[in-house]
């Protein structure tokens, strides 16, 4: 029997549709990774799901640090080759807005709540507090610390902690006041910084040091000093609160820190100078910018190995996932 070629291809569509709604749950389970390449002056885009690169979107001269903005449309790329900050649609379809910043702005986050973006400005010693719905500037906030490289909000979005890179202490900002309010004495060169999901830890790398301190965010005292290999950098908190992760620079490896004990259960080898990381929102997979290697490692949480090495471009600084 002969059927006629419009129904032969409204059948195929259907078949089709009907594929692409199987699929449609799969694909929306993955979440995406932002990997911001100093050198390549793009963003590689990572499908979480295959861990294979989707696309790489155009980002200024220089870009470093990266916050994803709560739901993943927009990216905060901040862009030390033109001193901006660089908002992005995660899709690509977009012309980017930038902000003016003082000279090498490197760290950027968003606040859990969605309404900040904080930027680390070096040279300027400040902070620039930005309204992340309208991209405008609120201020400019002076920190202690020289060259400050992370500002990171408390899960409660009510502080941020600022690390430097000559300094022996990470400087407290009350978002509200919009002004450094205290500090808390750590180790030389204070890095990476994060927070205990319920806010009542902050885990932060000292370079110069190669330690982690574990600090009690009500009373700013440190509870506990925990070794870790040398250069230690980048932060990672695991979701249920029970690991927290440390990239070593200078060791090519990241460690998995027991909060309970505060002892190092495993290491794990990864690419050359490890640097920023991220965490799927399920805490089942670490992703590590390898910034010597050009590639982000993938580590499996539960077993504690390296599954995966993603090429990407020159100089990944960190990687952000919504």
């Amino acid at each position: 029997m002969n059927i006629p070629y419009c129904l032969r291809a409204a059948g195929v569509f259907a078949t089709l549709a009907a594929t692409l709604a199987q699929l449609a749950p799969a694909a929306q389970a993955s979440s995406l990774a932002f990997v911001p390449n100093e050198k390549s002056g793009t963003v590689s885009v990572v499908d979480t799901g295959t861990d294979t690169v989707l696309r790489s979107l155009a980002a200024g001269k220089r870009p470093r640090g990266i916050a994803v903005a709560p739901g993943g449309t927009r990216l905060f790329v901040t862009d030390a080759g033109s001193n901006t900050l660089l908002m992005l649609d995660s899709a690509g379809g977009e012309v980017p807005a930038a902000l003016a910043l003082g000279k090498s702005p490197e760290g950027v986050s968003v606040s859990p709540d969605g309404r900040y973006a904080a930027v680390a400005v070096e040279e300027g010693n400040s902070v620039t507090l930005v309204d992340a719905r309208s991209g405008a500037r609120l201020a400019d906030i002076p920190v202690q610390g020289r060259n400050p490289e992370h500002a990171v909000f408390s899960p409660d979005s009510r502080w941020l902690y600022v690390s430097a890179e000559e300094a022996e202490q990470v400087d407290v900002i009350d978002v509200a006041q919009r002004r450094q309010t205290g500090a808390v004495a750590v180790g030389l060169r204070p890095r990476g910084i994060g927070f205990s999901p319920d806010g009542s830890r902050a885990y932060i790398a000292c370079e110069l040091v190669n330690t982690v301190y574990v600090v009690d965010t009500a009373t700013r005292a440190t509870l506990a000093k925990i070794p870790a290999g040398r250069n230690a950098n980048g932060i990672a908190v695991h979701p249920s609160g029970r690991q927290v992760y440390v990239s070593n620079g200078a060791d090519g490896s990241v460690m998995l820190i027991d909060t309970a004990s505060h002892t190092v259960s495993a290491t794990v080898a990864v690419g050359k100078r490890p640097w920023n990381m991220a965490l799927t929102p399920d805490g089942a997979k670490l992703y590590v910018a390898n910034g010597r290697s050009n590639s982000v490692s993938v580590i499996d949480t539960a077993s504690a190995r390296k599954v995966a090495d993603i090429a990407v471009g020159e100089l990944p600084w960190g990687v952000a996932i919504p």
